[in-house]
């Protein structure tokens, strides 16, 4: 019998992420400091991204993307109906259209078949860019949808907050990581206590485009710059109106856009960079737990889903489908197994309903969601504490 409660997921802290934190704390800076170059590089590095940009958040990252590929009024973006809202609202944030295309049943990624009818059926330059996302941990082939894209002059962020450490292996058998940008524009990664990546909050985006990168770090920081290449004030003005100066002074800066105040902390970053040497270790867990729940539930007629080994699968979640859901739900509860359901179909939040979407439009995704319950999975879950799961999952649908 297991007494405590059992999440879906949850954050690993160990005592060296304590003390890297202590360490930040103890440090001269909280913010803007030095972790936060050192977090940005080591990221960078391990999905294979020229370069990389901390936010305070994922949605950050998301809205930042947005702002830096120009979305505005009107513009319409593509992307699933089965993701966290934030996936779509920063489309709305920018005033464009959130237009949502339904998944494939198999994989429960946007499905690039309806994506391509969807972009056949309009003029080109009706879509402005897609937003796939990795869900559960699962990559999509941007191979295939870049190609796409580029049939129809589309940028692509991808949303890979459920997948660092995940990839996919293109047409010349070799493993893409998500978010290595190497056919999206730009990818977001979200670092919240659930995710494998724990800071408290937080969010990367990686991009091999430079000139994207520097449109990051000033949108990142009130659109202000101290790049004085860039510089469109004099130097006159800058020092004062003193026409003897030849250099821009050292206090000297320039907002030359809209931003925002998006950064991470040097103390969050700091427990980020400590994450990140363990991220392949909890990986390796979260891949091994599939495996169990994979061989528990092969057999069953009655759960379907995510099962079977699936290369390159981060296993942020794992998936299931049932008959009776709430049923299962709520005895998993009464077992204080708290299992979650991931997600609602955006289309069908009040907010976007507004739009004119309905239920319908996107008969995958809702099929999905009537069925769907997301199992406990997290590197510090022991084999104990799966196999209470699995077994009240089986005592359940057995009846």
């Amino acid at each position: 019998m297991i007494d405590k409660a059992i999440p879906y997921g949850r954050q690993n802290i160990t005592q060296e992420d304590i003390n890297v934190v202590i360490a930040a704390l103890q440090s001269d800076y909280l913010t803007q400091g030095p972790k936060i170059i050192e977090f940005e590089k080591a990221f960078a590095e391990y999905v294979g991204s020229t370069y990389a940009v901390a936010v305070s958040n994922g949605t950050a990252a998301l809205h930042l993307c947005a702002l830096a590929l120009d979305v505005s009024e009107g513009d319409k973006v593509i992307t699933t109906p089965i993701t966290f809202a934030a996936s779509a609202n920063c489309v709305r944030y920018c005033g464009g259209e959130v237009i949502f295309s339904d998944i494939d049943p198999a994989t429960y990624l946007l499905d690039i078949d309806k994506v391509r009818a969807l972009l056949e059926s309009s003029p080109k330059g009706t879509y402005k860019g897609i937003i796939p996302v990795d869900f559960a941990g699962r990559a999509v082939d941007l191979e295939v949808f870049r190609k796409l894209a580029d049939q129809y002059g589309l940028w692509i962020i991808e949303d890979a907050c459920h997948a660092p450490g995940g990839y996919f292996t293109d047409s010349k058998k070799e493993n893409q990581n998500c978010g290595n940008s190497n056919f999206a524009d730009l990818a977001i990664f979200s670092f919240h206590p659930v995710k494998h990546i724990a800071c408290g909050e937080g969010g990367m985006i990686t991009t091999n485009d430079q000139v994207l990168y520097e449109k990051l770090l000033a949108l990142r920081t009130h659109g202000i710059t101290k790049n004085e290449t860039g510089y469109t004030n004099s130097i006159t003005f800058a020092n004062g109106n003193d026409d003897q100066s030849t250099s821009y002074p050292g206090w000297y800066m320039e907002m030359q856009t809209l931003g925002f105040n998006y950064r991470l902390t040097d103390f969050q970053a700091a427990l980020g960079i400590s994450q990140l040497q363990r991220a392949e270790q909890g990986i390796g867990k979260r891949r091994k737990i599939a495996s169990v729940y994979n061989v528990a539930f092969k057999n069953t007629s009655f759960v379907k889903g995510q099962s079977g080994v699936v290369p390159g699968h981060a296993y942020h979640l794992y998936v299931i489908e049932v008959e009776d859901r709430l049923g299962l739900y709520n005895y998993l509860r009464e077992n204080k197994i708290f299992a979650q359901i991931h997600y609602i179909p955006c289309h069908l939040m009040p907010y976007y309903r507004q739009f004119g979407w309905k239920e319908g439009d996107m008969p995958n995704a809702e099929s999905y969601y009537k069925n769907c319950i997301s199992l406990p999975i997290y590197p510090t879950l022991t084999e104990e504490e799966q196999q209470f799961v699995i077994d009240k999952v089986l005592d359940f649908l057995n009846g």
